[in-house]
């Protein structure tokens, strides 16, 4: 190993860091509230898509929209992408309702126009027959909006299914042979960070390969809003949040699983619905940057462990890091600096290589 130190190492442990997957695109078709049949204590679906409810009223329109948009990245030599359909309740809909975006989706599948379809739907919301029509119609992932297997949790929130339900939810998925995608919300009523991390052991045991994060805010006009306004609700702060889902992150990554997102995707509209909780537009890095971090600090427990006395008398470290995790391992805006350098570790001290490793080394 070369080393800007100019001697070679006593002793190195390394950590498998891979790059995320490449993923095909995905364009996303928003039903807000299509199929559902109450609002939750936190949705605020018009805040995050852009669309009113009145949207409901016009699949139609919807389906020639997304059908113009699929033909015009065709028409520009774009790959087929991946449909999703997003919002809403979508394995409650109206049967034909359900029926026209599946046929549509099949439809748009032997024009060449997608390759596959996803959708999300709640745990409640699906049985064996109506995954069995999903798969024929060409649907690859099936994401369930779990937000979390604690039946205290989903109590306070008024989801309406319980844990166990969910569990048997994923099991369906799973047996259908499309891939399980599971959606937590950390920080909603009754989850505290050891339940969020209890919630990524059980989606990952369940099968999901596929996970996505959305720390709970409080969004204007909903019943969660209402709650907060009267003190009986407070949502997880930035640091807490921060640290815990860098910690999910960390057990879905071991797990080979991908989290898809971390956070409400940034609009104007959010931006104004928001009145508190943990949102950040560089969310994701952020929380990147800290699983780096926890695992180097890790490592560094390792080689303690292997020589003990270098607790009582540090010595002199190396960090080489992937080249793709260059954006995250500072922090935003430089913030995790001082956090590394508590380990010794500053820009001097740390290496980009092409190779796929974190490799902690005792010079």
């Amino acid at each position: 190993m070369n080393s800007c130190f100019g001697f070679r190492p006593a002793l190195s442990v390394a950590l498998p860091w891979p790059a995320p997957s490449a993923r095909r695109a995905i364009a996303p078709l928003f039903l807000p509230f299509l199929g559902c049949a109450r609002r939750c204590l936190f949705c605020a679906q018009e805040a995050q898509t852009g669309q009113s409810a009145a949207s409901r009223a016009d699949l139609g329109r919807l389906l020639r929209q997304a059908r113009l948009m699929l033909a015009q990245r065709g028409a520009r030599g774009l790959s087929p992408p991946e449909l999703a359909f997003y919002g809403g309740t979508f394995t409650a809909l109206a049967p034909s309702a359900l029926e026209a975006c599946l046929d549509f989706a099949a439809t748009l599948r032997r024009q060449g126009l997608i390759v596959s379809f996803r959708c999300s739907t709640r745990p409640d919301a699906v049985d064996a027959q109506v995954l069995r029509r999903l798969a024929e119609a060409g649907c690859a992932c099936v994401e369930l909006g779990v937000q979390s297997f604690s039946d205290c949790a989903l109590k306070q929130a008024e989801r309406g299914y319980t844990g166990s339900e969910a569990r048997a939810a994923c099991q369906l998925v799973q047996a259908s042979g499309m891939e399980l995608g599971v959606q937590l919300l950390p920080g909603m009523p009754g989850v505290t960070p050891k339940v969020f991390l209890e919630d990524v052991r059980a989606a990952l045991a369940l099968g999901a390969r596929a996970l996505r994060f959305y720390p709970c805010l409080v969004l204007a006009g909903t019943g969660l809003a209402a709650l907060w306004r009267q003190g009986g609700f407070q949502p997880w702060t930035e640091e807490e949040t921060l640290e815990t889902l860098a910690c999910g992150w960390l057990m879905a990554r071991k797990a080979g699983a991908q989290v898809l997102r971390m956070g409400l995707a940034p609009g104007g509209e959010l931006a104004r619905a928001i009145l508190a909780g943990p949102w950040h537009p560089a969310l994701g890095s952020r929380v990147l940057g800290r699983a780096l971090l926890a695992a180097v600090k890790a490592m560094l427990r390792g080689l303690v462990g292997i020589r003990p006395e270098l607790a009582r008398s540090p010595t002199e470290l190396l960090l080489e890091a992937p080249a793709f995790a260059q954006g995250h391992i500072w922090g935003h805006r430089g913030e995790l600096r001082t956090a590394w350098a508590a380990l010794g570790l500053t820009p001097r001290h740390l290496l980009y290589q092409q190779e796929p490793l974190l490799r902690l080394s005792l010079l």
